[in-house]
């Protein structure tokens, strides 16, 4: 045990509990209660039920010293493997991992409930397959608000994965990986008491940064309140919470941390309010080309570095943007090559940009060796070329005409199998043809796909952003 008299000191040498608590096999996984009363672990030492069983020492207050660890008995534990635990804050939930018969892989999270804290546990059931998988599935963290599970799968790779249920009541929900794909084996996740940060391990390959094999990792849990990614808190996200208001609506219900409580109501207007007026600091941006220079060749990606090459007849329109300047195209060779920035498979994708033209079936954005994201037809109205394989699919068409010499915004979302288009903040076409392509190709702003003569954009474009989450226009 480590201790500190502030949260803000450091933490002192750490000690051992002593031969009350520990054994001379294996003690591991300690959690302890939310009122420091309560310490749970796994042993093998002898006496259990299995080759690892779960513990319990308590104290009378938290000046005391631990008692003798209890075995929770042949309710919870079983023959085989029972360990890694998380106990909920109310202390009547305790969800662990065990190898016993009666599960859906070689490893599943169960749990055990009680009526009361002096009430004993009762028997351990399975989360269910809705949950479970014929993976391992093990290491849960339940949220202080008892509202989200997190635990590491092997279903892929060794990863974070994260289900939701409305209420206590309900049931879980299928969950969601929430690792990073780019990363090595990630597991043991942690949520802070103020459900702002989720700690978590790596290994077996040191990610940038860290001190050995496998160490502990800090990631902050940031709320989503810019709705419609444009940049800013303002009156579309008060009014679009105010339509939802009362709804279980995820994209507004955004209190209490790490992800709501269910309902859109006072505490979700109340943390908005926060962040209205001030910078917006959101994490699933992944690019987004201002088109800002005003000189050079070089359009920055000030999200994550992807910057892009002016080329062709571009010119700086500094004093011509919809938001502060703008990139000039000349129809004929001018466009932006940017480097790989997402792959369309990969999950939530919307692509947003501000354009300005006056010529119909150009493109403003298309990825290379794939598809056209968002271009117009022959008519001047808003499509994607962007669509799954197979040849029942089709490209999808609005009636939306853009290319009317005015400033507008327009965008591309694939949120799972269903596929949308929207200008000026209003969805304007819609459809579900299935999955996304899987495309690795270069982004292009500005020209089709192949770079056909045709394609080639006409006018301004300003403010290119691409996200992986959904995005509510």
């Amino acid at each position: 045990m480590t201790t500190r008299a502030e949260v803000s000191e450091s933490w002192s040498p750490p000690v051992t509990l002593g031969s009350t608590v520990n054994s001379a096999l294996d003690d591991t996984g300690p959690r302890i209660s939310q009122d420091g009363r309560e310490l749970y672990f796994a042993s093998n030492r002898g006496g259990g039920h299995g080759d690892m069983d779960l513990y319990v020492s308590t104290r009378a207050s938290q000046s005391d010293a631990w008692g003798p660890p209890i075995n929770l008995g042949a309710a919870v534990n079983s023959p085989a493997h029972d360990a890694i635990l998380t106990v909920s804050a109310d202390g009547l939930e305790l969800y662990f991992q065990s190898a016993r018969l009666g599960g859906y892989g070689n490893m599943d999270l169960w749990v055990t409930t009680r009526a009361t804290k002096q009430d004993a546990w009762r028997e351990s059931v399975n989360v269910g397959p809705t949950v479970n998988s014929s993976a391992f599935d093990g290491g849960p963290e339940i949220s202080p608000d008892g509202l989200t599970l997190l635990f590491n799968s092997s279903r892929d790779r060794l990863d974070l994965w994260m289900t939701r249920r409305k209420t206590r009541n309900d049931m879980w929900q299928a969950p969601a990986s929430i690792g990073d794909p780019d990363k090595e084996d990630e597991f043991h996740p942690s949520i802070s008491a103020d459900g702002l940060s989720i700690y978590f391990c790596d290994s077996p390959t040191p990610r940038l940064g860290g001190y050995g094999l496998t160490d502990l990792w800090r990631v902050p849990i940031t709320p989503i309140v810019d709705f419609n990614a444009d940049g800013k808190v303002d009156g579309f996200e008060v009014c679009a919470m105010a339509d939802r208001w009362g709804t279980d609506d995820s994209l507004c219900d955004i209190s209490p941390v790490p992800w709501g409580d269910g309902v859109v109501d006072v505490e979700d207007l109340k943390a908005l309010a926060m962040y209205i007026g001030g910078d917006v600091d959101d994490p699933t941006l992944i690019a987004h080309w201002t088109l800002d220079e005003a000189v050079g060749d070089v359009a920055h990606d000030i999200a994550s570095g992807n910057d892009g090459v002016v080329l062709g007849g571009t010119i700086w329109r500094p004093d011509a943007g919809a938001v502060d300047g703008a990139l000039g195209f000349d129809g004929v060779d001018a466009r932006v090559e940017t480097p790989f920035v997402a792959d369309p498979a990969d999950g939530f994708l919307i692509a947003l940009a501000w354009v300005k033209g006056s010529a119909a079936g150009q493109v403003i954005v298309s990825q290379s060796g794939g598809h056209d994201w968002l271009l117009t037809d022959v008519g001047g109205a808003l499509m994607t070329d962007l669509k799954g394989p197979g040849r029942q699919v089709k490209a999808l068409y609005s009636e939306a005409v853009i290319t009317d010499g005015e400033w507008h915004r327009i965008g591309l979302a694939w949120h799972d199998t269903k596929r949308t288009l929207q200008v000026d903040d209003m969805p304007v076409a819609a459809d579900e043809p299935g999955l996304a392509p899987r495309i690795p190709g270069t982004l292009r702003i500005g020209a089709g796909a192949n770079l056909e003569p045709a394609s080639f954009f006409t006018g301004l474009i300003d403010d290119v952003r691409i996200y992986n989450r959904a995005v509510r226009p």
